[in-house]
């Protein structure tokens, strides 16, 4: 049950928030202006903080049920954490300040932040992988997982975009179009998340019964919940499309 629901969460988290970490990695090609930046961030704005929840009740579920293993992982693979923190931190902050301050050095300096700390993530995340996946090559896995994260983002911003902003994320999706390149992208982020959980020994490293049998009521109340917040944050906001001015 722990190990399912564990990657529950984080194929959620990388599904939702890999699109948003693509907007973001793409902002100075979706966006060309100041305005246009703006109302590319607009349209994930309403959704980037629900969907790294996710993260966190991945990471919460990995601490609690498989205590030894994440004490491994972390001491392991230090400083692809640490940076992808960092970046969180970063991109986080760029995207809640960028409108505290009517000027437009202050708006790009966000702007940069929000880009930045995208990246940062995504091949914080890519190292990570790499970590995982003994005998592959950072000079692959990296790469292929930021173009992975783009081509996701490029994906939402089409669906969540109108005007010239949609038609230059249309661009790469072309005649396939953006719900298709979405489905695909979501599903290589699913197997990507799967094939590196393939590679953690989850099974040897589960908690001791006493502290499952505290942890998994507990899993099973709040997983529904939620499930259902998402699906409300999608319903009241995703139907509204952000268009140009």
């Amino acid at each position: 049950m722990e190990i399912a629901l564990l990657a529950f969460f984080a194929v959620g988290y990388f599904v939702l928030a890999g699109a948003d970490l693509g907007v973001g990695m793409l902002l100075p090609y979706l966006g060309r202006t100041s305005a246009e930046r703006g109302l590319v961030l607009a349209s994930i704005t309403p959704f980037f903080l629900g969907n790294e929840v996710w993260l966190v009740a991945a990471a919460g579920i990995l601490t609690g049920a498989f205590p030894t293993l994440e004490g491994e992982l972390l001491s392991g693979m230090y400083v692809p954490f640490v940076t992808l923190l960092l970046g969180w931190v970063v991109r986080d902050a760029g995207i809640w300040l960028r409108g505290r301050v009517d000027r437009g050095a202050w708006r790009a300096g966000c702007d940069g932040a929000v880009v930045a700390g995208s990246w940062t993530v995504t091949l914080s995340w890519g190292s990570v992988f790499t970590g995982l996946a003994a005998g592959l090559s950072s000079l692959i896995v990296v790469p292929a997982v930021a173009a992975l994260f783009c081509v996701h983002g490029l994906a939402l911003a089409g669906l969540r975009l109108r005007d010239g902003l949609q038609e230059r994320a249309r661009r790469f999706s072309g005649s396939s179009g953006e719900r298709t390149i979405y489905a695909l992208t979501s599903g290589g982020m699913a197997l990507v998340c799967l094939l590196a959980g393939f590679r953690l020994p989850l099974a040897e490293n589960l908690a001791d019964p006493a502290t499952l049998a505290l942890l998994t009521p507990s899993l099973l109340v709040i997983t529904p919940l939620l499930v259902a917040s998402q699906v409300w944050l999608w319903w009241t906001f995703g139907r509204a499309q952000v268009r140009s001015q």
